[in-house]
């Protein structure tokens, strides 16, 4: 982490050269907010091989009005109602792994600390999954996607062969996106079939399917002449999908949600555990808003009314940003100052990380302190919170991953005690898409006494 704070602290601008790519680097918060918000010069790119594992028909892919028009089409797939209708399946992968982390702690390791990282990777896999495909997978899928996706990650490394060659990372990497997309396409057919029988929206695959399939009566009644009340139109009009082309857009959703919300989980139980003073508030917030009762389940309702336990998700995102940077490629020659012009066909990324550790906006930038969110003015510092990115690509579930992260913490803190083993490198930093502590977390669980 230190080589990437070097190269930040060395301007505004500066590059690199990665194997045939010359790369700009955008580190400050209107430089990175610059390229962010310039869609007429630059695209997202992530990496070379990055087509090829998600397609080239991929819908993040898209620019300009494609890009927008799509993008409204799934807009519904994250308001508050349609949140809500998948509180119950994030909850029942919580409720399996929390005791999974306890019997891993006190019967597999004998009490002993466990590096939990390669866990709260399998388990937000899970979350990600259940959320986004709901039941149609089994079990065995999620932790297949878990563990194999590990894979995708190494292939989408910024330094990696720009061609998909045997035996290489891209190419183990797109086996296992080839795998994902499958298992997704298959989840897309069975949704199709039940969402036409009637059947009750349990996740994303479900509500999108179900607004196609709405779209679709509604042009056959207009075709045919039928009457039909303003009210029957839908909000959106979207054409029928193919199961396929259903696959590639969850597949981005677990794309943009997997490495980020790990590393997230990991520093959130770490940070907890280093901090009881914070994990004693998050716990007396969240007794507070189920009126005493532990085992009331989530609503939005309760989510909404936890200002605190919402503070400490935003600190943690701030502290250890989990995307630090967010290559685009540039389209056509790009002014971004007046002195300089990134050439077409080169890569500029913009920086997050320095943005939220900016010292004039962030008092004491490296402490952690949710506080700032409520007492401080953090709040007010809109164009320093770039963890969702900005501009047209803005991160669509930003509200889905604050509040998923909210529940995860606040039922935690409520059925299970744990502690940190902490090792000299605990707080260093491991750049791997994300970041990650550099010993993976070593953490001893327990279940919390009623």
């Amino acid at each position: 982490m230190d080589k990437y704070k070097a190269k930040w602290a060395s301007g505004e601008l500066s590059c690199v050269s990665v194997f045939h790519k010359f790369v700009v680097i955008a580190s400050t918060r209107d430089m990175a907010r610059k390229v962010f918000n310039s869609p007429a010069y630059v695209r997202p790119c992530v990496v070379d091989v990055a087509t090829k594992l998600l397609r080239p028909q991929n819908w993040v892919f898209l620019d300009g009005k494609a890009h927008v028009d799509y993008r409204k089409g799934l807009n519904g797939l994250f308001t508050r109602q349609a949140l809500e209708i998948y509180l119950p399946g994030q909850e029942e992968v919580y409720d399996k792994y929390f005791a999974m982390f306890v019997e891993l702690s006190q019967k597999t390791h004998g009490g002993k600390p466990f590096p939990y990282m390669p866990m709260f990777r399998e388990l937000m896999c899970a979350v990600s999954c259940r959320t986004f495909v709901g039941h149609y997978l089994s079990d065995s899928s999620f932790k297949k996607i878990a563990d194999d996706y590990y894979m995708i990650t190494a292939a989408l490394d910024l330094v990696n062969f720009p061609w998909i060659l045997p035996f290489t990372r891209p190419w183990y990497g797109k086996k296992a996106a080839d795998m994902v997309l499958d298992l997704f396409s298959q989840c897309a057919a069975k949704s199709k079939v039940r969402m036409a029988a009637g059947g009750e929206i349990t996740c994303i695959m479900d509500g999108w399917i179900k607004s196609m399939q709405d779209c679709e009566k509604y042009r056959q009644k207009i075709a045919k002449g039928l009457p039909v009340d303003a009210s029957e139109k839908p909000t959106h009009m979207l054409r029928e999908f193919s199961d396929f082309e259903i696959s590639m857009t969850i597949f981005t959703f677990l794309f943009a949600s997997q490495d980020a919300t790990s590393s997230a989980s990991t520093w959130l139980f770490q940070l907890m555990a280093d901090r009881p003073e914070i994990l004693d508030k998050v716990r007396e917030e969240n007794m507070a808003v189920r009126n005493g009762d532990r085992d009331a389940r989530f609503t939005m309702d309760m989510l909404e009314n936890m200002p605190y336990t919402r503070a400490v998700i935003k600190e943690t995102l701030r502290y250890r940003p989990p995307v630090i940077m967010v290559p685009y490629m540039v389209k056509k020659s790009f002014p971004v100052t007046d002195t300089y012009t990134a050439p077409k066909g080169s890569m500029i990324i913009p920086c997050c990380y320095p943005a939220l550790h900016d010292p004039e906006v962030y008092p004491q930038p490296d402490s952690f302190d949710p506080d700032r969110w409520i007492t401080g003015t953090a709040e007010a510092a809109s164009k320093n919170w770039l963890v969702f990115g900005t501009g047209p690509h803005y991160c669509l579930g930003q509200t889905y991953a604050t509040m998923n992260l909210m529940a995860m913490i606040g039922k935690a803190s409520l059925m299970l005690n744990w502690d940190h083993h902490v090792t000299p490198l605990s707080e260093d930093i491991k750049v791997f898409a994300t970041i990650f502590p550099q010993d993976d977390c070593p953490l001893v669980f327990s279940e919390r006494p009623q």
